[in-house]
């Protein structure tokens, strides 16, 4: 059960840094600093849309329009961040 649960922390801990990789393109792209165009960037970008879009378009459907703030990556962090802390106060503790 350990294992499985430190695979879990693993995959959790892995989707916040891709959620943040997200949001600091999305700002790359939008200031102009990358192109999206380019080969490269483009299959990162597209990757990575991929992987977070299924988790941030729910919140987006909840969250006030804020004009162009999109605070809905923030609030994915935090709910990762709440189970992380779920899963090592109350479910690793159970398991010894």
């Amino acid at each position: 059960m350990r294992a499985i649960l430190d695979v879990l922390m693993l995959a959790l801990n892995l989707y916040w840094w891709i959620v943040i990789i997200s949001a600091i393109m999305s700002w790359l792209v939008a200031f102009n600093v990358i192109n999206p165009r380019n080969e490269i960037v483009g299959t990162i970008g597209r990757v990575v849309y991929g992987l977070t879009e299924p988790a941030l378009r729910p919140i987006r459907r909840f969250l006030p329009n804020l004009g162009g703030i999109d605070i809905s990556p923030i609030v994915l962090l935090l709910g990762i961040y709440f189970l992380q802390r779920l899963i090592v106060l109350y479910l690793y503790p159970s398991v010894f």
